[in-house]
């Protein structure tokens, strides 16, 4: 299969000119770790997934391969590698091969140099432990993830292409194994595991996303066992750390409750209507300020405009208006969402930003995060 231009370019798209991943994209033939994933069909609701097969039509795996996209490879606990052509699956997406660019962003913001051991974390099709490999060779690169299939054809798949680094299937929460000059992680985590403090060399820096964010933290080890560092000016969204097959359920009977009756505050919100979920500044904020919120959005013929916040301890908020208009804001249970959100809306109107992006971090020993910039201070547990 004539690959190579394709990831030629695709490497030229990805990497600026000069840099040593540029080289590790244009020869490591992505097609190979993602012969087969899960999409979206055209006019499809979000969260229905078509297989698609790549040795079945060529041309377009070739083209999906080495396009700058995240490929979908398992749904709700259900590998692509064992579906069937014309299967179709409900669910969230449980692993992926995460689009080439940001595998390239994480990587270069774990600032890695030849001779640097380094610990891969979610091993998921393979792809960034390939590119490590290609980089540092394979002695340096160990990959884990909580996944045994995964894992198994994670490894088949580097092998065939020459590359042999230890993979293992581990809880990426739980103990590691070995030391390692850098932790690049393609999972998010909330707070910092202990055990990745524990595991760094002294020096050492870590890179991850804050679980729910788009925040990406990097850190350097301190004498005391902790890290210091920041949270970068750039975005990513990774799946969170699981521990079994699937996610957690998300709160269809809370929202069956909230989607229509009376609450029990009625009253004007302070801003229109906003998909929070698609705002990743707004929603990265929120999380740190209230972690859990689950969040529904609508929209109507006629412009109108619904936002659900809910949460597992019952809270619940239901905003609706059409267009800019002020919403009228439905709560219930022990918190009122939509006001701490209004909240933050206000901070940043009065600020002309929210403190996120460029605040220092913080970590002790036990993986709690301190966040502070300009007098704003936040803890994540």
């Amino acid at each position: 299969m004539a690959w190579h231009d394709h990831a030629a370019r695709l490497a030229a798209g990805v990497t600026p000119c000069g840099s040593r991943w540029r080289m590790p994209v244009a020869t490591v033939p992505r097609h190979q770790f993602v012969p087969r994933w899960w999409d979206t069909p055209a006019g499809a609701v979000y969260g229905t997934w078509e297989l698609h097969d790549g040795p079945g039509d060529e041309a377009a795996w070739l083209a999906a391969a080495y396009r700058d996209q995240t490929l979908i490879t398992q749904v709700a606990g259900r590998h692509a590698d064992h579906a069937h052509s014309g299967d179709i699956v409900a669910g969230r997406p449980t692993s992926s091969s995460t689009l080439p660019s940001l595998v390239v962003r994480m990587l270069r913001h774990g600032e890695i140099c030849e001779g640097m051991s380094v610990l891969d974390v979610a091993t998921g099709s393979g792809y960034s432990a390939a590119l490590l490999c290609r980089l540092l060779g394979d002695q340096q690169v160990t990959s884990i993830d909580v996944d045994p299939y995964l894992v198994d054809a994670a490894a088949t798949r580097l092998s065939a292409i020459g590359f042999h680094p230890r993979v293992m299937t581990l809880d990426a929460t739980g103990p590691l194994p070995g030391e390692y000059d850098r932790i690049v992680s393609m999972v998010s985590v909330r707070p910092i595991p202990a055990t990745w403090l524990a595991a760094l060399k002294p020096g050492g820096r870590l890179v991850t996303v804050i679980a729910n964010t788009s925040l990406i933290l990097t850190a350097t080890k301190t004498a005391d066992g902790g890290a210091e560092g920041r949270i970068e000016a750039d975005w990513a969204m990774f799946m969170p750390t699981r521990h079994g097959g699937e996610y957690p359920p998300r709160l269809n009977e809370l929202y069956a409750s909230a989607r229509d009756q009376p609450g029990e505050h009625v009253a004007q919100g302070r801003y229109p209507v906003i998909d929070v979920g698609g705002a990743w500044e707004l929603q990265s904020m929120l999380e740190v300020v209230a972690p859990g919120i689950e969040h529904r959005y609508e929209e109507g013929q006629e412009g109108q405009r619904t936002a659900w916040m809910l949460h597992a301890d019952g809270s619940w908020a239901r905003a609706a208006a059409t267009g800019s208009d002020i919403p009228t804001v439905h709560q219930s249970g022990p918190r009122r969402l939509w006001d701490i959100l209004d909240d933050i809306r206000t901070y940043w109107l009065m600020n002309g930003a929210l403190p996120l992006r460029g605040a220092r971090v913080f970590i002790l020993p036990d993986g709690v995060i301190r966040l502070w910039r300009s007098g704003w201070k936040k803890v994540i547990r």
